[in-house]
């Protein structure tokens, strides 16, 4: 695992933007995992300007979207396939027909789980896989307690997740669907790469421990402690629970992979 520690949110998108364009620009039939949230459409937003200005070009990726609301249409408009489109699809020149996130609507939700999981596989597997972290330690909707190696399912949300979401629910947790189809947390830890971006002063406790706490199945994102090429880019406010911030600056200043994405975001 390697960390950035950015002094702002700005500069923490913006290395992640880095990192998502540089692997397109190496292999032009990536296969991305993506991933929604607030922090995601900022990063979203730069690469849709690098798409324009630059002549980043998507149409040999392919996507799979972490996960979607059982119950809820693409068409819906807090659906995260009408995200996507809003955010990302819809102003790059993707191809449709690569660009996958679950459906929601599927008459069989479990069903639908496999279908997607084998899309994956069928796909060659992912070769960077973008993540958030949500306040409970869910990587995807992989809840507490979720299996260390489960696989593409569907979930029931957690009282604290469907709390955190409420806000795209008129502001009542019991709007938000009661459950979800997500990749597994064995899923994600199959993706060649994973990039994390966390930021804010709120996620910071439990940053802190998916870091430097034991791997538990309470806090699924400490199964990123097993992956062999971990990116976790953060802001100050999000670091602020870490203890070892010595041995970070350490890793920071002379690993040349991280002072790379740091000169290029500070020049």
């Amino acid at each position: 695992m390697k960390l950035v520690i950015c002094p702002d949110a700005a500069a923490a998108r913006a290395v992640a933007a880095r990192v998502i364009a540089r692997q397109i620009r190496r292999k032009p039939s990536s296969v991305l995992g993506l991933a929604t949230g607030r922090t995601m459409e900022a990063i979203y937003q730069l690469l849709v300007q690098e798409h324009a200005e630059l002549g980043l070009d998507f149409s040999e990726v392919t996507t799979f979207n972490l996960d979607e609301y059982v119950g809820l249409p693409g068409s819906h408009e807090q659906s995260y396939r009408h995200y996507m489109r809003a955010h990302l699809f819809d102003r790059v020149n993707i191809r449709s027909e690569h660009a996958h996130v679950p459906d929601g609507a599927a008459a069989n939700p479990d069903v639908e789980a496999l279908a997607y999981e084998a899309a994956i596989v069928s796909s060659g597997g992912i070769d960077l896989q973008l993540l958030g972290l949500g306040e409970n330690g869910h990587i995807g909707f992989n809840e507490p307690l979720s299996a260390l190696r489960s696989r593409t399912r569907a979930v029931t949300l957690d009282r604290a997740t469907r709390e955190q979401n409420a806000g795209m629910f008129g502001g009542d947790p019991d709007c938000v669907p009661a459950r979800a189809l997500t990749m597994g947390t064995g899923t994600i830890l199959d993706a060649r790469e994973t990039l994390m971006v966390v930021t804010g002063a709120a996620k910071a406790d439990i940053l802190a421990r998916v870091v430097e706490g034991p791997v538990s199945a309470f806090v699924p994102g400490s199964a990123l402690q097993l992956h062999e090429r971990c990116l976790v880019v953060l802001d100050e406010a999000a670091a602020s629970g870490l203890t070892q911030r010595d041995v970070i600056a350490w890793q920071m200043s002379h690993d040349p992979e991280l002072t790379a994405l740091l000169e290029a975001v500070q020049g």
